[in-house]
């Protein structure tokens, strides 16, 4: 699409709204009613645009945030842009997509991890604890593995659903790939019993921090 305006983007995207879709997001606190493939469908067709992105941002609009994180690199943004961002992402869907591909993938991820991993809004420390999940699956270096577990040990139970969430990958990924704290993980995860009883589909592995640990270290030793 050759220069598009925010208008036109928005009208792309009020023509793909979904009532029904909406209902079921909204369920998650996702305010958006757009398929998520189509709405991938007209990023591509826009490619990277820093400045569309920042207007698209700039609206407020889910789906429109949705495309912005999709149309810019993570090397168009500073460490102050994106914790901006997220501050401003209630949308849990737009927090996912904000972390997930441009946070992570940013040479400030570590620099955003101290800064957002102890912050007073949950939401902000999940995503510090999502960082560091990711540096604990790669390699922990500069991460002390026995204090993170000291952490979950204490304040995973009652962290707010986001968070403990986020904590709870944490600790999942320690087990999985650190054979030396897993035992540790393991008793941690059966005493606190945090998502015991998540609900899981058939053909998924549950995400009780016990089950997800002993699922995955199988399957790397077959």
């Amino acid at each position: 699409m050759d220069n598009p305006s925010v208008a036109e983007v928005l009208a792309e995207l009020a023509a793909l709204e979904d009532p029904r879709m909406r209902a079921v997001n909204e369920r998650h606190g996702d305010d958006h009613g757009v398929n998520l493939t189509k709405l991938r469908a007209l990023a591509k067709r826009l490619g990277a645009d820093p400045a569309l992105s920042r207007a698209l941002w700039e609206t407020g609009d889910t789906a429109a945030r949705l495309v912005a994180i999709l149309v810019v690199r993570p090397r168009d943004l500073d460490a102050a842009g994106l914790d901006a961002m997220l501050r401003e992402a209630r949308a849990p869907k737009v927090q996912d997509w904000l972390v997930n591909y441009l946070a992570k993938k940013s040479a400030h991820a570590g620099a955003l991890r101290e800064r957002w991993f102890a912050d007073p809004d949950p939401v902000v420390a999940a995503a510090g604890w999502d960082l560091t999940s990711e540096r604990v699956a790669r390699g922990p270096g500069g991460v002390h593995l026995d204090a993170l577990l000291d952490l979950i040990e204490s304040d995973m139970a009652g962290a707010p659903d986001r968070l403990q969430w986020a904590m709870n990958t944490c600790l999942a990924q320690i087990g999985i790939r650190h054979p030396e704290h897993r035992p540790r993980a393991l008793e941690i995860g059966e005493r606190l019993g945090v998502l015991r009883d998540y609900p899981t589909s058939p053909g998924c592995i549950s995400p009780f921090a016990p089950t997800w640990i002993t699922e995955m270290v199988a399957r790397q030793d077959r």
